[in-house]
């Protein structure tokens, strides 16, 4: 096999593995605005329903209205979550495993260790692990109908330097640690606002009890429902998790890379090894990623 085509035969793999990722993007996007609108239609629920309540004694047209949108509000919630449920989250979870299993495959291919060493049969074996992982997920093929690779040429990657540049140091400061600083902001402001509805929902509490009115105290049932709905969608969302876990991957690669760095192996059975490591902590954090989506 010439270069010119082994260089297409690695281009058509990196195509797909750009299509399966735009296609779990577009999974994933779904599931989770699938579940915000799901909460902001039980929010939404949950204040128009005690809205209706204190507004029937003022203006029954406005109480009944606003007890027909809690009504339908509160019927639309769990049809929309049903949306990002069990099934969806599936098809999503499956779908990145095959684009991670695809872009792992890449760059080992392109840094030409383990089983790509062989240079000649190096396309023609990358090709057959593309199809069979292609295979494997069949029925999910329907969800990259209609995409089209983005335009982008090959990782820069030529050797064992290069792979520990463009894979190895990319994961950790462009992906990892950004991540993990991302999920961790996501951390805090759940948690913040999990705060104000405490104390509002206290102050409402005390408000009726010291005063003697139903009002607040009303408000104040609501108030914890939301409370309860929002920390329920963080859960959901495994923001804690994925911070401790993109955390500990970054951790894991730093040592591979610090390890490269005083004892760089660049050839034979050193650099294979290292390699495996590398790609083998990368899964690993996928796939534990994707088995606690998966079983909650």
């Amino acid at each position: 096999m010439t270069v010119t085509q082994e260089q297409a035969t690695m281009q058509q793999v990196w195509d797909q593995q750009s299509v399966w990722s735009q296609s779990a993007n577009r999974l994933k996007k779904a599931v989770e605005t699938a579940r915000s609108r799901a909460l902001g239609l039980a929010v939404t629920a949950a204040v128009l329903g005690t809205a209706a309540s204190q507004l029937m004694d003022r203006s029954a047209w406005l109480g009944t209205a606003a007890a027909f949108l809690a009504a339908v509000a509160a019927g639309l919630s769990p049809l929309l979550a049903h949306r990002g449920g069990a099934a969806r989250m599936s098809d999503w979870i499956r779908t990145r495993a095959v684009s991670e299993a695809l872009k792992g495959e890449i760059y080992t291919c392109l840094a030409g260790v383990g089983p790509y060493a062989d240079r000649a049969n190096a396309p023609t074996l990358l090709a057959d692990r593309a199809r069979h992982f292609r295979r494997d997920a069949a029925d999910l093929v329907r969800h990259t109908a209609g995409l089209s690779p983005v335009a982008r040429p090959l990782p820069p990657v030529v050797d064992m330097h290069t792979y520990v540049d463009h894979r190895l140091r990319r994961q950790i400061d462009t992906y990892y640690r950004p991540r993990a600083a991302w999920m961790q902001e996501r951390v805090e402001r759940f948690g913040r606002v999990e705060i104000a509805f405490g104390a509002l929902g206290a102050l409402l509490a005390a408000a009726g009890g010291a005063f003697a009115i139903g009002g607040p105290a009303a408000w104040a049932a609501v108030i914890a429902s939301v409370s309860i709905a929002v920390t329920a969608h963080a859960t959901a969302q495994r923001y804690t998790y994925q911070h401790l876990e993109f955390l500990r991957t970054a951790e894991e690669l730093q040592q591979l890379l610090d390890r490269w760095t005083a004892d760089p192996a660049s050839t034979g059975e050193g650099a294979e090894a290292f390699v495996s490591q590398c790609e083998h902590v990368i899964s690993i954090q996928n796939e534990a990623w994707m088995i606690r989506w998966t079983v909650g």
